[in-house]
């Protein structure tokens, strides 16, 4: 799967063709419009006006941030409604691919040394914010590797499903042996009871994402004072182990529409699993962040745009693209109820 997607000269995200938007593979809350990142940044806004140190400067650290436009919307607003806050913000993008890193820096290129780039999370240790910092990824998590493991009821054990070839064709293969017991035991399917798992079906299929939850930890000890938001669609622990997912949550798509075979045409379509958000906000919580929210993006988005809407004279002064944007972030037959909102803070 990473290489799937991320392969510096095959993979999907590294195509100079448009993936993302009505006319690529698939759309996200950016595409639809600048509506969402002038939201987040009134929600910014909002965080760094609490602050207790007036002059401090102020990080905003972007990860997945794909070829720049949510950072462009995201500083606009700034710029143009809160212009002292701007002075003193800190855009950083977090980007470990040269080509993407190029997009990114075509896109924002009006707004000069306001931004900055690296390579991986480790380096923000060198750039302490002294009165808060923001981290927040949108569609980052959905996107990395996962291990599909299936569950043997006679052996009342977990195996993992191999990739393997056949008439020149990639294939699931059952592994033989039983998955590493570390890899379970590190996983959220180490706290599944007893009562559950005597009633699992045979072959039930998940997912599971030691990447995620790594970088959501590494994430959250790189803050010492902040907020950690993703947006993302997923579920529950809980939610994933319904029946009618027990072929799991792995998914492609090309053009708009599901992909049957996952496996086929490496790098040619998006590959993507449903975040357990249980165990991404148990990995912040563990890395000693308080839990502040975690609803549906389309009630998060509309309680922030209720606030701003009120400081602005209500929705007279949005046009209807702004209208039908903020229909599509927030309808629950579009993005409002799939998507979900997580925010952990420290300090």
């Amino acid at each position: 799967m990473e290489l799937a997607l991320y392969c510096p000269e095959y993979g999907f995200y590294e195509k100079e063709a448009d993936t993302v938007g009505w006319g690529g593979d698939f759309y996200t809350s950016v595409s639809v419009g600048g509506l969402f990142g002038q939201l987040l940044a009134f929600q910014f806004a909002e965080w760094f006006g609490n602050l207790p140190i007036a002059d401090c400067r102020l990080p905003i650290v972007e990860a997945g941030a794909h070829d720049g436009k949510l950072a462009w919307d995201i500083l606009g607003w700034l710029r143009e409604h809160r212009p002292a806050l701007f002075e003193r913000v800190e855009y950083c993008i977090i980007e470990p691919s040269p080509r993407r890193r190029a997009w990114q820096t075509k896109t924002l290129e009006s707004f000069g040394t306001k931004v900055r780039w690296l390579s991986d999370l480790s380096a923000l240790a060198r750039h302490d914010a002294a009165g808060g910092q923001i981290i927040f990824a949108n569609e980052l998590l959905d996107a990395m590797p996962v291990h599909r493991l299936g569950w043997d009821a006679t052996k009342r054990a977990w195996f993992e499903w191999g990739v393997g070839l056949s008439e020149n064709r990639f294939v699931w293969q059952r592994l033989n042996q039983v998955a590493e017991n570390s890899l379970v035991e590190r996983s959220w399917l180490a706290a599944l009871p007893e009562e559950l798992l005597s009633v699992l079906p045979d072959g039930y299929v998940v997912e599971i994402s030691p990447a995620a939850e790594q970088w959501w930890s590494e994430a959250a000890r790189s803050i010492a004072s902040g907020w950690l938001l993703t947006f993302d669609y997923g579920f529950t622990t809980e939610e994933l182990l319904r029946p009618e997912r027990r072929e799991g949550t792995l998914r492609s798509y090309r053009q708009h529409r599901l992909v049957p075979d996952v496996l086929a045409d490496p790098g040619k379509q998006d590959i993507t699993a449903h975040v357990n958000f249980s165990a991404i906000q148990s990995a912040g919580e563990a890395a000693g962040l308080t839990t502040e929210s975690f609803e549906v993006q389309g009630r998060f988005l509309t309680k922030l745009a209720a606030r701003l809407w009120h400081q602005t004279g209500g929705t007279d002064r949005l046009s209807e693209a702004g209208r039908r944007q903020f229909q599509s972030l927030t309808h629950p037959q579009n993005l409002g109820q799939s998507f979900r909102a997580l925010v952990q803070r420290r300090g």
